[in-house]
């Protein structure tokens, strides 16, 4: 734990020493001198510190071979969205908001670690699949799931808004999908699909929110035009994110498909929507098929700045946007479905 503060760096002492072994350093010239004896699993890291910064720690950690996979938090009191676009892009892979609460730090510090054993292991197990390929298969398949579910529990912890979100667009996916398959549309794109893997990567879908600051993502009102313009940046950051995971297996088709759906999801089918600007059937099939699961979702559920759309509400602004906001041949598919919307909705609730 790196920060000049000396009252930070006991307090976060005493936060974490009853679960971790915990090395204090007031300067990044501490750090790097504890760095010649230890690894160690994780760095929480100050970013305004005198002599050297911690945007500069980061890069000099980056630089070295011997300590570019250890995972880094920043502690910082920034908390505009171009300090944390400039952390995220140096290899940051969370911030914790100053003064941060003793829960919420170590949550934050467990899921990481979580993150870097399922990716080491991850990691591990497809380098070997080749030669192990019938008795590794099933073992795979549950630790990339385990992978993809940790980072989706992480997106919930941090988005307390939406609870429950995150299930419900993955089963309104599936149901669409499988309307999708008996009615043949799209018949050649969804013939190259491992629907299982697709549906699986679906949760993965917000994972931007993680690079979004608090004060925006658990705002209790509406947000104003320059927060909703800095929200819109999750899509980016999430793109961002999946790569980064990438980078760090051999192993990418889940992957392919968490990237197209996060990237695309706030396409629009006439080309208003972002990050983008895509238009008609360049919008990745995915990204359209959860552009309605996660507009439902956000219809039907109520928010501190609205109240929740009833479901024949939420059906009629979703069949009015057909060939604006959403594919007009995917609404086709939504109306023969919604009523399992509703059914999904209704038994797993905010």
């Amino acid at each position: 734990m790196v920060d000049d503060n000396l009252s930070n760096l006991n307090q976060g002492k005493e936060i974490l020493k009853p679960f971790y072994r915990v090395f204090p350093a007031p300067s990044a010239a501490k750090l790097f001198e504890t760095l010649e004896n230890i690894t160690p699993d994780l760095i929480l890291l100050d970013i305004e510190m005198p002599e050297m910064s911690g945007y500069e720690t980061i890069k000099k950690l980056k630089s070295n071979l011997r300590f570019e996979s250890i995972p880094v938090i920043f502690l910082t009191s920034k908390n505009d969205d171009d300090s944390e676009t400039e952390g995220l892009e140096l290899g940051a892979m969370d911030y914790v908001t100053k003064p941060f609460s003793g829960p919420r730090l170590l949550k934050r510090i467990e899921n990481q670690l979580l993150i870097v054993e399922h990716q080491a292991a991850l990691k591990d197990y497809a380098n070997n699949l080749e030669e192990k390929v019938h008795e590794k298969t099933a073992e795979v398949v549950n630790l990339q799931n385990a992978v993809l579910e940790t980072v989706a529990n992480l997106v919930e912890f941090r988005d307390k808004l939406t609870g429950g979100h995150i299930t419900r667009t993955q089963l309104y996916m599936k149901t669409l999908i499988d309307e999708l398959v008996s009615s043949g549309l799209y018949r050649e794109v969804v013939s190259r699909w491992n629907l299982e893997l697709l549906l699986h990567s679906a949760q993965l879908h917000d994972v931007g929110k993680i690079a979004i600051t608090d004060l925006i993502l658990s705002k209790p009102a509406r947000l104003t035009q320059e927060e909703f313009e800095i929200m819109k940046t999750h899509v980016q950051a999430g793109v961002i994110a999946i790569e980064r995971i990438m980078n760090n297996a051999t192993e990418h088709e889940f992957l392919n498909y968490a990237l197209r759906i996060a990237g695309s999801h706030h396409e629009r089918w006439d080309g208003s929507g972002y990050p983008e600007g895509l238009v008609g059937e360049d919008i990745p099939l995915e990204g359209r098929l959860m552009a309605i699961a996660d507009v439902y979702d956000a219809l039907i559920s109520e928010r501190p700045y609205k109240k929740a759309f009833s479901h024949s509400e939420a059906i009629k602004i979703i069949e009015e946007g057909s060939g604006s906001h959403f594919d007009p041949a995917l609404i086709n598919i939504f109306k023969k479905v919604q009523g399992e919307f509703e059914k999904v909705s209704l038994e797993i609730g905010n």
